[in-house]
């Protein structure tokens, strides 16, 4: 069995409550940047994203990236990435940049992404990709032929009503069940077999009252999601899948532990 993925900050980014709570506070609030780490029993050591680097916030970097960071400026903390041999593969949940920053750190390991994300942002021009967040010089140059694509594995259905899902590995352990709304491609990981099972919903809300309280933040956040309609939907079943007694975590929640 899978072990139960432990949750890592990479780097805090300080914000306006009410910039991803509807109704929340005008003061500040850290909001941290999280990537995974799980063993699975026959692939090995597995990342959920890798988060913010130094990519990001150091050295020559495009001019995008350069005032993306200058904008967000991101604080990296000491559990930030910088490469490890021992990981097998790396689960995407989305191409933004404060997923992706250590992709180039493994260029052994296996990737996992929903293709038709991957399809729609390598084909776009520079204009669109970074203007929902997605910089070419931190993907790969061989991604898209590289990722090991969600639609191409088995079909399973998730637990507690969260919908059809992929079972990345093949043997249960880990499903990608993919959660639109925030971006093209978004996914999210279900760990069924654990007790209770466990939902990485990643960037489907940045905060889990968000979701439980149906408080989705409203301009400018609103203003750059891909799909309102579907992020409603999604944080219905959520909602839906925490109240039937699953347990969710999230890649920004500042109240949940890392």
């Amino acid at each position: 069995m899978s072990a139960r993925p432990v949750f890592f900050n990479s780097a805090m980014v300080r914000a306006p409550e009410r910039l991803v709570l509807r109704g929340g506070g005008w003061a500040a609030i850290d909001i941290p940047v999280r990537y995974g780490v799980f063993d699975h029993p026959r692939v090995g050591r597995c990342l959920i994203d890798t988060g913010y680097t130094r990519r990001v916030t150091a050295g020559r970097r495009s001019l995008p990236l350069w005032l993306y960071a200058a904008v967000l400026r991101p604080r990296l903390q000491p559990e930030a990435l910088s490469g490890d041999a021992k990981v097998a593969a790396v689960l995407l949940t989305h191409l933004h940049a404060d997923h992706v920053a250590a992709l180039h750190d493994y260029p052994n390991a296996t990737l996992y992404a929903d293709g038709a994300g991957l399809d729609y942002f390598l084909g776009a021009g520079a204009t669109a990709r970074i203007r929902h967040g997605v910089f070419r010089e931190l993907l790969p140059h061989d991604l898209r032929t590289r990722a090991q694509r969600f639609e191409a594995c088995p079909a399973q259905e998730a637990p507690l009503g969260l919908g059809a899902a992929r079972d990345v590995f093949g043997d249960g352990e880990v499903l990608a069940v993919p959660l639109p709304g925030h971006m093209r491609g978004h996914t999210g990981f279900v760990w069924p077999k654990l007790d209770p099972p466990l939902l990485y919903a990643a960037d489907a809300q940045w905060l889990a009252r968000a979701v439980m309280e149906d408080r989705p933040p409203g301009p400018p956040a609103r203003w750059i999601m891909d799909d309102t309609r579907a992020d409603a939907d999604t944080r219905r079943r959520i909602a839906a899948f925490a109240h039937a007694g699953g347990e969710v975590a999230y890649c920004h929640d500042p109240e949940q532990c890392p």
